[in-house]
């Protein structure tokens, strides 16, 4: 028997062993924008985001619903993002979404911390699907590992913004939260 998820409990924080995820803040401007033009952050995602671009992302950012700085519980330094969306192009079904910045690959956080979101999403973001979804390109072995080892299964192979892409999807009972 599924129920439908309550309203999102905006703003939230969510916390991990080692993470605290927080609604990405206006301070948080730096690390986004870091996020957004490192060309090995954006090496999968089509590119650093145009210049001319940068203020929109700016002034958009900090307060978005279901947007999360990722920090460390220790230091409270911003790692990352993790976003839960609709999305439209696939009948709005939740979609995750996540960066990390370079100096922080290899540590597990982005499997801990989409792991946790993700779970969240399950109880606090509406939606008609059981699931939720998360696409890479199919070039993105590591994303493509983080994925599959929080439970997500590749159920979809597609081709958009002339690369080839993954479609992946769990449902509640499929999560393996990654903590």
């Amino acid at each position: 028997m599924s129920s439908t998820p309550a309203e999102s409990p905006w703003p939230t924080t969510l916390s991990t062993a080692r993470l605290l995820l927080r609604p990405a803040e206006a301070t948080d401007v730096k690390e986004f924008t870091r996020l957004w033009t490192d060309p090995e952050v954006r090496r999968f995602l089509g590119g650093p985001v145009a210049e001319q671009e940068l203020p929109l992302y700016q002034r958009h950012f900090a307060g978005r619903r279901n947007a999360f700085a990722v920090t460390t519980r220790a230091e409270r330094t911003v790692v990352g993002s993790v976003l839960i969306d609709p999305a439209p192009r696939f009948d709005d079904r939740r979609e995750v979404s996540y960066g990390l910045l370079p100096e922080h690959w290899g540590q597990g956080y982005a499997r801990e911390a989409v792991a946790a979101v993700v779970e969240w999403a399950f109880a606090h973001v509406p939606s008609d699907d059981p699931s939720v979804i998360a696409v890479t390109q199919e070039a993105n072995a590591r994303s493509c590992r983080l994925l599959e080892a929080i439970g997500m299964r590749h159920i979809d192979s597609f081709v958009e913004f002339g690369a080839a892409q993954a479609l992946f999807s769990v449902d509640r009972q499929g999560l393996r939260n990654g903590r």
